[in-house]
């Protein structure tokens, strides 16, 4: 089950990183794609405007809770953008269930199923053919993989990562002004370095954290 939902967590974090600065609808972003905790079978979508940070702006965050299965069926990325839309577009009534809050944030369950979502947009179908071309499937596995992410600052990075070798989520805090070139040659080594990991207090949706930002 926890390889079938990473995988799913990864696809789906792949497709959303194109709505981090280009709104999916109106001026609402993707501000983060967090792993849920405790193996649970969802994913955790923030958003907010493209000014809108973790750790500066959390209460101008939301946090969408929406389940990896939806009527029996295996939420697709693009599945996740037209609920997101839905959730976004005051025309709509979507049943949700707040929860409280989380890392600051507040925490929306979605009833996926009841949600009506639009009909996937021409830029999307277009995105579809534009990222198979680009990214075409191979045999061989990203390793390290990416679970999710956060925005926590304007040069504050989290990746949610996993490894074949430990398959539990660590969050490693990076510098996207930083060296990147080199930083993303090093990471594979630098996230296995035990002395580098602290245990997650604050964040739940990782087991261990590390901070690259000085490196």
């Amino acid at each position: 089950m926890y390889e079938e939902s990473a995988e799913q967590q990864a696809e789906i974090t792949s497709l959303l990183l194109y709505y981090i600065q280009a709104p999916f609808v109106g001026v609402s972003c993707v501000r983060g794609v967090l792993p849920s905790p405790v193996a649970a079978d969802s994913v955790r979508i923030v958003t907010g405007e493209a000014n809108a940070y973790a750790f500066t702006h959390p209460g101008d965050l939301r946090v969408y809770e929406i389940p990896l299965h939806v009527n029996g069926e295996l939420l697709t990325g693009y599945g996740v953008v037209e609920i997101l839309r839905a959730l976004h577009t005051g025309t709509h009534i979507v049943p949700s269930v707040r929860l409280g809050r989380v890392m600051g944030m507040p925490l929306i369950q979605v009833d996926a199923a009841a949600a009506r979502a639009r009909a996937a947009e021409s830029d999307d179908r277009a995105l579809v053919i534009l990222r198979t071309l680009v990214h075409p499937v191979t045999e061989a596995e990203p390793d390290p993989r990416l679970l999710g992410f956060l925005c926590q600052e304007p040069d504050r990075l989290r990746l949610y990562l996993d490894t074949e070798e430990s398959p539990v989520v660590l969050a490693a805090d990076v510098r996207p002004s930083g060296a990147l070139t080199a930083l993303l040659a090093a990471l594979p080594s630098l996230i296995t370095e035990e002395e580098r990991m602290t245990a997650s207090e604050m964040d739940p949706h990782a087991a261990h954290e590390i901070d690259l930002t000085y490196w």
